[in-house]
């Protein structure tokens, strides 16, 4: 049921790595692809699990049959809250049981394949340098990195509001004046802790960027499926979850 029962990560990486991908795959239900996971999460239905993929893929679907189940299983029944509450705050109850299923899965795989003290605490830090998804969801994420660099944002409001991407590649850097260069490299500082949106991964200068005019939130063009050359013709750019917000009972 989980699509992990063939693929057994047996080193400290490879357990890290199979974490980022089934987290990916969760954060897209959760963002770029609600409209869809609202609409499968049926509560006519049975009890229904949101399910993460190494591949970065996600699924609703019924609980695994075998008792036990070959992984951890997600929670159970979260189609069954959501229409007795607001969608936000059934996405953050969604979001925060997919962390504790994420790391369930993760030091499942480290007790299975004996890690040992330091093992298990070098796993912890990799992912705890992440942020969770129920930060990515919440905006949470954001708002700290604000927190952080809000002096020097406030400097760079100027250079985000002529311009949609705000960002400047690494091709473009190389055409720059030497006194412009300076400025790229400190804008690149300054935006290297901005976390996409959809995938939650930090900002690279060799990537391109957008950002929605409602929520505030970058992206990756790669992850809302915007080009370079399509966003010179958006005059105000929504992202996926602004997109399809809608009063709902």
């Amino acid at each position: 049921m989980d699509g992990g029962a063939q693929y057994n990560p047996r080193t400290v990486e490879e357990v890290f790595r199979d974490f980022k991908g089934r987290r990916a795959g969760m954060i897209k239900a959760l963002t770029t692809d609600v409209e869809e996971f609202y609409q499968q999460c049926d509560p006519e239905k049975e009890n229904l699990c949101l399910y993460g993929f190494p591949s970065e893929q996600w699924e609703v679907n019924l609980p695994a049959v075998e008792v036990p189940p070959e992984l951890p299983e997600p929670a159970l029944g979260i189609n069954f809250a959501r229409d007795g509450m607001q969608e936000k705050d059934w996405l953050s109850l969604v979001a925060v049981h997919s962390d504790a299923w994420l790391l369930s899965v993760a030091f499942y795989f480290g007790a299975r394949f004996g890690f040992d003290k330091a093992d298990r605490k070098r796993l912890f830090n990799m992912i705890n340098d992440l942020p969770t998804i129920f930060e990515v969801v919440t905006g949470a994420a954001k708002k700290q990195q604000k927190e952080k660099s809000s002096a020097s944002n406030h400097s760079s409001n100027k250079s985000k509001s002529n311009s949609k991407v705000g960002k400047v590649s690494k091709s473009q850097a190389k055409d720059e004046k030497d006194e412009e260069e300076g400025l790229d490299e400190e804008d690149e500082d300054e935006h290297g802790e901005t976390l996409c949106g959809a995938c939650g991964e930090n900002y690279a200068s060799d990537e391109f960027w957008i950002c929605c005019d409602i929520c505030e939130k970058w992206f990756h063009g790669k992850c809302v499926k915007i080009t370079p050359a399509r966003a010179e013709h958006i005059k105000q750019y929504k992202c996926p979850s602004c997109s399809n917000k809608r009063a709902r009972p």
